[in-house]
């Protein structure tokens, strides 16, 4: 399986080195040649199988120059006694027709351990394969969980350095606690004044920049990504969308070879799109729910195919998707349009004019397989506490937001397809959101709501997020974007 940029397929690389290089050369992101085909039988053999088995079998088929032994023991190394469930990302049915699933088990609660348990083994071994002698320095922007997981991943990995950028404001109080609080001799954590586009933009200009990447080898080192612009951080995802489907299937939910939703959380557009390269692969999906916050840039975008990131900016209780910025919308638009040079002219418009608009062919075809929607603060608050009523069940802010799109969807739609509500993190990460909806007092720092949260609700919080309390912060820089570079470069050179 060959990968070329979505902005010229000129160039060929394998799936080992894609992942190393994280971002194409051309500032564009690297995509499969095709997508391998999963028959009926193929997803029914899956549902036999625990999650890893599921994960490396439908991995294998993109990284060709890895064995189907190498996958499976990458596998098992990287969901093993790290999550704290036997199924590792189960699914909890709260009616007929409804299940959440949770991918928030891992080491640091959220659903980017999903990938970022995998991403640092996948990454060294692509090294070895590559014979690379030079150390990997990944950098990271994050709206807030990304940057944990990635540091959780890499933490002492030998031949590694990480160093993530969060913006300053745009995280909660757990998520910060949790990043500038990490161990490990190769870490670095840097706080950005501006928002999460801010960082992301810093990290994408330190890629193209030809002379900082020569500096950097000549200090022993080459840069790449933990993002979800690096395959190897996406594909990972791609896996629980056909676990989902199984436990679906396996519950009674559907039948074998029917078809079902998905409604995801979505920020910078990873998560939704691992879901529908799945579909792609020949899972049964009818529709995939594009649920927003009030940075709703999205939402406008699949009703009117304009992109337009000229808007106000807004922090909200689901920070996470606090992004007007949308990396992997270049993939889906190069695998609908099949056009690198299109895409490649979208995304200099985003860049020089900040919107692009795709046309109604295109538009068409995203409309076809993509609804979309948006939930305010308020409502993330209202359906924290109707799900808590209803069903017993704590969901957290940005679970939320796909839990009250997708009851909105259908309440204007009539669609009762079975569908998966996409769980992206722990109550517990957004304590004083998850308090205030339940009717609880809130001030207090974030380490000191998750015992009040257990208190109220008598759910236990994940041990992780439980012994944040008392941990020394290590990282206290805060830079302009401008000054990412600089903050990268010393880092390199201690």
């Amino acid at each position: 399986m060959d990968y070329f940029s979505t902005r010229s397929a000129r160039e060929k690389v394998g799936a080992a080195e894609a992942i190393i290089r994280g971002l194409a050369p051309d500032g564009g992101l690297y995509v499969p040649e095709r997508f391998p085909q999963f028959s009926a039988e193929d997803i029914a053999a899956l549902g036999r199988l625990g999650y890893r088995e599921r994960a490396a079998r439908v991995m294998a088929p993109f990284l060709g120059e890895f064995s189907a032994e190498e996958v499976a023991s990458l596998c098992s190394a990287a969901y093993a006694d790290n999550f704290d469930s036997p199924g590792t990302a189960p699914v909890r049915f709260v009616d007929e027709n409804t299940g959440y699933l949770e991918l928030w088990h891992g080491p640091t609660s959220a659903f980017k351990d999903m990938a970022l348990q995998m991403l640092p083994r996948l990454l060294t071994a692509s090294l070895r394969k590559r014979g690379v002698e030079l150390g990997v320095c990944i950098l990271v922007a994050t709206s807030g969980d990304t940057g944990k997981a990635a540091l959780e991943g890499f933490a002492d990995v030998p031949g590694t350095k990480i160093i993530v950028f969060y913006p300053r404001d745009g995280v909660s109080d757990v998520q910060r606690l949790q990043m500038v609080t990490q161990a490990g001799s190769n870490v670095n954590v840097c706080a950005v004044e501006g928002n999460f586009d801010d960082a992301q933009a810093g990290v994408k200009r330190i890629f193209s920049d030809r002379a900082f990447a020569e500096l950097a080898r000549g200090k022993g080192w080459f840069l790449s990504s933990a993002n979800s612009i690096n395959w190897g951080r996406l594909l990972p995802q791609i896996a629980y969308y056909f676990s989902a489907y199984c436990d679906f299937v396996n519950a009674g939910l559907i039948a074998p070879g029917e078809s079902m939703n998905f409604c995801v959380p979505t920020g910078n557009f990873g998560n939704i799109l691992a879901g529908w390269m799945a579909k792609r692969m020949g899972l049964p999906v009818e529709r995939f729910i594009c649920a927003s916050n009030e940075n709703n840039v999205l939402t406008d975008f699949i009703s009117t195919g304009v992109y337009d990131r000229r808007r106000e900016f807004h922090l909200t209780n689901s920070p996470s998707m606090d992004i007007l910025v949308s990396s992997n919308l270049e993939r889906l638009l190069y695998f609908l349009t099949g056009d690198c040079g299109k895409v490649s002219g979208w995304m200099a418009q985003l860049s020089e004019q900040g919107r692009y608009e795709v046309g109604e062919e295109t538009l068409s075809k995203i409309k076809s397989e993509f609804s979309a929607g948006f939930c305010t603060g308020d409502g993330a608050l209202a359906e924290i506490a109707r799900v808590w009523a209803e069903h017993g069940y704590l969901i957290d802010t940005h679970t939320a937001v796909a839990s009250a799109v997708l009851s909105a969807y259908r309440c204007g739609t009539g669609d009762d397809t079975p569908a998966a509500v996409v769980s992206t993190a722990s109550p517990y990460k957004f304590c004083s959101a998850v308090l205030s909806a339940l009717g609880e007092n809130a001030t207090a720092p974030g380490h000191e709501l998750i015992g009040r949260l257990e208190g109220v609700t008598g759910v236990p919080a994940p041990a992780n997020l439980a012994g944040l309390a008392g941990r020394g912060e290590r990282f206290t820089l805060c830079v302009e974007p401008e000054g990412m570079a600089a903050a990268v470069g010393e880092f390199l050179s201690e």
